[in-house]
């Protein structure tokens, strides 16, 4: 079999990701030139014949755009560890702003959840998104420190001739009941997990079908 390359620019990574995913269009923003080599170390360059005969076209762009699509990227070390000290950082920060110190109630800075990640001896998974990675760290930190997803601040505004009978069917979606005020209408404000939760409890379309007047803090 007959292998191909083409150069791309150095730290291009996530740009070389999104194209993939069909979403960055611009090939100058990802290649350093559009000629397709049988090895790029040596500089052999690819003969018109063989790729006509691989590819169905001599076309240099159309061929390196099917390269991106479904070649496989190769990362040299120095590359692959940029990437993976990024996406540890980055980790790191979804991890400090989704939690808090539950007997403080205030955050933790990125900076103490990056050693505490480093104590736990975290391991970045390239392959896996920052984001799914955070919500495994914070439930491996949870065996080593006080920490807990943040709570999300909701104010419910219910006329006050249902406001008995919609107080009612909110208490079961809700966590903490801060105040009640009563006035013409009645007001609650309640603390709660954090959006993404609460969406996937499918609390949100409840609500929603309630028709209430909610103001998230």
């Amino acid at each position: 079999s007959v292998s191909f390359e083409t150069p791309c620019c150095f730290g291009a990574h996530n740009v070389v990701m999104t194209f993939m995913k069909y979403i960055e269009k611009d090939l100058d923003e990802v290649l350093q030139t559009h000629t397709v080599f049988m090895n790029v170390s040596k500089g052999q360059v690819a003969k018109k014949e063989d790729l006509a005969k691989s590819f169905g076209t001599d076309d240099l762009t159309e061929i390196c755009k099917q390269i991106l699509a479904k070649g496989e990227l190769q990362v040299s070390d120095k590359e692959r560890q940029t990437q993976l000290e990024q996406m540890f950082r980055d980790i790191a920060t979804i991890v400090a702003e989704k939690c808090v110190n539950p007997e403080t109630k205030r955050p933790y800075t990125v900076n103490l959840i990056e050693r505490a990640m480093k104590d736990i001896h975290y391991s970045v998974k390239a392959n896996k998104s920052t984001k799914q990675q955070a919500l495994d760290v914070i439930r491996q930190l949870k065996e080593s420190m006080q920490i807990q997803r943040a709570h999300m601040r909701l104010r419910f505004t219910l006329p006050a001739k249902e406001g008995k009978r919609l107080k009612d069917k909110l208490k079961p979606l809700l966590k903490v009941v801060e105040s009640e005020d009563f006035d013409d209408q009645l007001e609650m404000v309640r603390a709660l997990e954090t959006k993404g939760k609460f969406v996937k409890r499918e609390k949100y379309n409840v609500l929603r079908k309630m028709k209430l007047k909610l103001t998230i803090k």
